[in-house]
């Protein structure tokens, strides 16, 4: 399930995005109404949380823009939480509203709420390829049925590499989902974590399953050795 946040508050986003990704979404963000909109129009997402007072363009300019070429569903979470405001959302095609300060368990609930409405599938069931299940509610993952022991950041690695699995991503993608952080072409984190990542997911196992792309990034399927 993926769900794009277009929200300028860098705290709020960042709050977000923590507590969404342990209940097993994958998490986008956009800071500004351009940058939103054009993400929501050109990639693919279950869901949409908007806010309302965007620098650039605002949340009814984004929520208009959208409802002209796509019915992706759209939940507004703003500040501005008077009646006429609310109204003025749904009216112009939100699904939800949500004014600020909220309970994050609220939050979630309505999430889920639209999302079966849209009739979405679950985001934390257990993934599997080639032996190798993760299941992003118990955070355990497993090859051959043997535990795999995994760091917290190790396991959003490997959750975002296997519900993505045949997609080459970028070292810059992978950067900013996982660590969310403007990725440094001087450092080699990611080349890094996938080093360990691999000791402990294909090391002894076969096929293997985390592949680079030279140039580009990293790719996860199953392959025979190479």
């Amino acid at each position: 399930m993926r769900i794009l946040i277009i929200e300028d508050e860098s705290k709020t986003a960042a709050y977000l995005k923590q507590g969404l990704s342990e209940s097993g979404y994958a998490i986008d963000i956009a800071s500004n109404g351009i940058d939103g909109l054009h993400k929501a129009l050109e990639e693919e997402f279950d869901l949409i949380i908007l806010d309302v007072m965007l620098p650039l363009l605002d949340g009814w300019g984004v929520l208009d823009g959208l409802r002209r070429s796509k019915q992706t569903p759209v939940l507004m979470l703003t500040a501005r939480s008077r009646v006429d405001d609310r109204v003025r959302g749904l009216e112009s095609g939100a699904d939800d509203y949500l004014p600020k300060p909220f309970a994050f368990p609220e939050l979630l609930a309505r999430i889920k709420v639209l999302l079966k409405r849209n009739n979405k599938v679950s985001p934390v069931e257990t993934l599997q390829l080639a032996g190798l299940e993760l299941d992003p509610v118990k955070h355990k993952a497993y090859r051959n049925q043997q535990q795999i022991d995994l760091t917290a950041r190790e396991f959003a690695l490997l959750h975002l590499l296997m519900r993505r699995h045949g997609e080459v991503l970028t070292r810059t993608l992978i950067a900013s989902n996982v660590w969310d952080v403007n990725f440094d072409t001087d450092t080699n984190i990611v080349d890094v974590a996938i080093r360990r990542l691999r000791g402990k997911v294909d090391d002894g196992f076969s096929p293997k399953l985390i592949h680079t792309v030279r140039g580009v990034g990293y790719v996860f399927e199953a392959r025979d050795e190479e």
